[in-house]
């Protein structure tokens, strides 16, 4: 890396926001301080895309966002302002929509004999023999038979192309089923050539996933049929029309449509099939993202050629890898990309549960933050409340179970609901295992599943990395699978404790082999799905105590953090991971940092906030209908109202309609209660019509908006000074007060920014965080701080150490505070309601020399003061002693 980062700007592009559109704000940004315009995925994407983590093509630029000449203005305008380019990528999956993924169709046209079929990760064998070599598309709206019957499904033809036609889906026919219709139309025609070609056809060599030279020879005999076929049918139209009425004959004979149908390399499903008998590895449970096997040499070189060349010349300056935890291999996976670009700045988007450390042998620089976002907030979280609030959650909604137990029930039921197909693969491998095992022989599927689910639903990590081909396994790695295996025992007593035992053998190696290798291969790739979706996108909306600490990676069991274990892990943090990135809101936050800020207040006021629900709740339940209060949601919603309000009703009954289907209780995406929903969606809709409620609601709300901006402005100077590279979510620089996708992936109003720019470069002194409606201190704050930053790396930057600085008196447990660099101090409040409006007899002992205030301007000598002294004019202070530093 040749240039520090300084901090991160996190961009959506998107059909409506191109390279073109963000082209013309690099002076903005450039004025706001950063260094990197972090970009999602922009490589070729399925139409439409709104992420870009659907590639279809990763060796071109995504045209929907300006394309090649897009993206090459892009860069110029970046080098102009003196801006570099952290991308995002995705090397776990690709989008198999249509045509646009040219290596997924040549799949679907071929099978195993495609050139590609060993790019993606299909099971050409599974245990059903009637699916071998083919590839099941759950994709069927209804039973497959019954979609045939509805006239859905037809085949068609594009000049000599023909395709299978499912509504606004279409898939490749394999070249040998149609050979029965260039036999008949050859035959009515009294064509020679015609039935030449029907011969070829049926005499192609039959899909082979290690005959290479057939495979060569095919796809040779292929493209000259398929040429000779094209020029008969433009030069010889009556033989174009025998052609389209046979096709027309099939289209009408179900029986022979059918027969067409199972004579390709894929079969048609129900899309509820997916749930059990799917053949190849998905990204999470989403059925039209495949697996790829990037462990696979040529497979790495292929789709990452484009973004290795960008490396190569400079183009971009650093990745950020997509779900690392998806790869077979992932401390594979990134040397083949240190050791083809050195320099590359890399990051993961590896999450961390508390307690655990990023692997040391990935040899990378460190995640995307979400392991500082949870810490750094829970310094806004009194851990005193937990036992009231959680008391009182559990007495309003009558739910007693654990965030722990949920987490296991919950990945229990997506393992059933979600993952039935994996669970399926993985159980019938170790079915095989135990057959080579006289001991274990005669245990059966059904054990053999149950022992999975559990130890699967017991695991308290997203996966471990334990490879056969490295002899030695990490402390951690064994650490893991021993407690699972313990805990395992525990919540799932029925489990037989000899295949335990047997499969804990397996995951440490004590048995090895082909099978045993494939095995604890899939069982890791599958471990990191479950608990995203268990934990992450299920629990995280069944356990409502305080949501504000329902982040990926968090634990909202864990109700704040000590000043002694934050100074800690920061240290730790300055030594081991100084170019790791620093969040606060991403694309994938269930909340963003300003409405988690406000929630923690909640935390400091407990028992006037138990008074508040219990009178909300009386006031509005005449408004539940058509079903019992649905407490937990309710609670949830009341919540949800302190953190964002104002909010629209548009805004509010989405993101309630989302999450009650996440928390899969009453609803879900798969099996919606449309009885519930419509009584849950009036109930909320009801209370934004209730003034009597809203009315009593912004009274409360009041109180906490300062506070809540207090918070922000705190938490936004932590992430701007600590250890590590801070990033910006779009929108963040002020109050954002949006929610979980696709309600935080909306386009940014930038011109409103810009000009809110020119006002804060234009202020001789601190915002008035009490009027600032819209956030103009938070930009300010920012613009200061990465200036300052930028001015002096050596402060900030590897090597620069931490130090904590602690405050002296009644109410130092509300100070963070610590310097950087031996000559920048940092302190801002925490806990500001329990505080009180002031500090009281509460000092700071500034180290000798002439320190000056960045926000204020104020200079003082090294000398004991008072912390309301420091914080009089601004809420947070950076203090920089003089010496050769810029902190102008």
């Amino acid at each position: 890396m040749k240039e520090l980062p300084v901090c991160t700007y996190r961009i959506q592009l998107t059909p409506s926001f191109r390279f073109s559109d963000a082209s013309p704000l690099m002076p903005y940004f450039a004025a706001l301080g950063v260094s990197h315009i972090y970009t999602s995925p922009y490589l070729q994407a399925s139409p439409g895309s709104t992420h870009g983590y659907d590639v279809v093509d990763p060796l071109s630029v995504n045209e929907e966002l300006g394309g090649k000449e897009g993206h090459r203005e892009f860069l110029r305008s970046l080098k102009k302002e003196g801006l570099k380019n952290l991308i995002d990528i995705v090397p776990n999956h690709m989008a198999i929509s249509g045509p646009q993924n040219r290596w997924w169709w040549d799949v679907l046209e071929n099978g195993p004999s495609s050139p590609y079929a060993a790019f993606f990760d299909v099971d050409w064998e599974p245990p059903e023999g009637s699916m071998r070599n083919r590839i099941l598309l759950p994709v069927l709206e209804d039973h497959y038979g019954l979609v045939l019957e509805k006239g859905l499904v037809s085949l068609t033809r594009e000049g000599a192309d023909f395709r299978i036609s499912y509504r606004d889906m279409i898939f490749p026919v394999a070249p040998r089923s149609i050979s029965g219709i260039m036999e008949r139309v050859g035959k009515e025609a009294g064509h020679g050539e015609m039935l030449f070609l029907a011969y070829s056809l049926e005499n192609l060599p039959l899909p082979s996933l290690t005959d290479h030279e057939s495979t060569s020879l095919r796809h040779r005999n292929i493209r000259v049929i398929r040429e000779r076929l094209s020029r008969l049918l433009k030069k010889e139209h009556d033989l174009e029309d025998i052609v389209d009425r046979v096709i027309a004959d099939i289209n009408e004979d179900i029986d022979a449509l059918d027969e067409m149908l199972e004579k390709q390399n894929y079969r048609l499903s129900f899309w509820r099939k997916a749930r059990e008998d799917l053949a190849y590895r998905r990204f999470f449970d989403i059925n039209s993202l495949v697996g790829l096997r990037v462990e696979d040499e040529r497979v790495f070189r292929e789709t990452h050629a484009l973004i290795i060349s960008w490396l190569t010349e400079g183009v971009v300056d650093g990745l950020r890898v997509d779900h690392p935890d998806g790869l077979r291999d992932p401390q594979e996976y990134f040397s083949r990309i240190v050791e083809r670009s050195p320099d590359c700045w890399i990051l993961a988007e590896k999450i961390l549960v508390p307690g655990e450390k990023l692997r040391k042998s990935w040899s990378i620089h460190g995640t995307t933050g979400y392991d500082f976002l949870n810490l750094a907030g829970s310094l806004f979280v009194d851990p005193a409340s937990k036992k009231s609030i959680t008391g009182f959650y559990r007495k309003f909604t009558a739910l007693g179970d654990t965030f722990e137990k949920v987490v296991i029930e919950k990945k229990i039921q997506v393992l059933d609901e979600l993952f039935g197909s994996d669970l399926n693969r993985l159980s019938q491998i170790f079915l095989d295992i135990c057959s080579y095992y006289r001991k274990y022989r005669d245990y059966m599927r059904h054990e053999i599943t149950l022992m999975l689910k559990g130890v699967i639903a017991s695991m308290d990590v997203y996966r471990t990395y334990i490879s056969p081909s490295r002899k030695r396994i990490a402390g951690e790695d064994r650490r893991a699978v021993l407690r699972s295996i313990r805990n395992a025992k525990i919540n799932f007593p029925d489990i037989d404790h000899g295949l335990l035992s047997f499969l804990e053998d397996v995951l440490l190696l004590r048995k090895r082999g082909g099978l045993e290798g494939e095995f604890l291969a899939r069982f890791q790739q599958l471990t990191g799905p479950v608990m995203a979706k268990g934990e992450e996108d299920t629990g995280f909306y069944c356990y409502n105590p305080l949501i504000c600490l329902n982040e990926v990676g968090g634990n909202p069991s864990d109700f704040g953090v000590s000043l002694e274990a934050f100074h800690s892990a920061m240290s730790q943090r300055a030594f081991s991971l100084p170019l790791s990135l620093l969040a606060t809101s991403t694309h994938d936050t269930k909340r963003s940092e300003d409405v988690r800020c406000r929630i923690a207040l909640l935390s400091e006021i407990p028992g006037e906030w138990r008074k508040k629900v219990m009178e909300w709740s009386s006031m509005n339940y005449p408004l539940w209908k058509g079903s019992e209060p649905d407490r937990n949601m309710e609670y949830f919603l009341y919540q949800t109202l302190v953190g964002t309000w104002p909010i629209s009703g548009k805004r509010l009954l989405a993101y309630m309609e989302k999450a009650a289907r996440e928390a899969k209780v009453h609803t879900s995406w798969n099996r919606i209660n449309r009885e519930y929903e419509k009584s849950l969606l009036e109930f909320t809709r009801d209370t934004l019509s209730n003034p009597s409620f809203t009315g009593d609601l912004e009274n409360f709300i009041q109180r906490l908006i300062v506070p809540g901006r207090i918070n922000s402005l705190a938490l936004t100077l932590l992430k701007l000074t600590l250890p590590g590279v801070p990033d910006i979510y779009q929108g963040c620089e002020i109050w954002n007060f949006r929610l979980v996708d696709p309600d935080n992936r909306g386009n940014v109003d930038f011109e409103m920014l810009s000009q809110l720019q020119r006002t804060a470069l234009a202020l001789e002194g601190p915002p008035d965080i009490f009027r600032d409606d819209v956030g103009i201190s938070k930009m300010w704050l920012i613009m200061k701080t990465l200036e300052l930053r930028k001015r002096n790396t050596d402060i900030f930057g590897p090597g620069s150490g931490y130090e904590s600085f602690q405050a002296t008196g009644e109410r130092a447990r509300h100070l963070v505070s610590f310097i950087r660099g031996r000559d920048c101090l940092v302190a801002v409040p925490r806990l500001s309601l329990k505080r009180g409006s002031n500090w009281g007899e509460t000092f700071l002992v500034l180290p000798e020399g002439s320190w000056r205030n960045v926000f204020t301007g104020k200079e003082t000598p090294g000398k004991r003061l008072r912390v309301d002294e420091i914080l009089d004019s601004f809420p947070v202070a950076l203090m920089c002693r003089n010496r050769k530093l810029d902190n102008q």
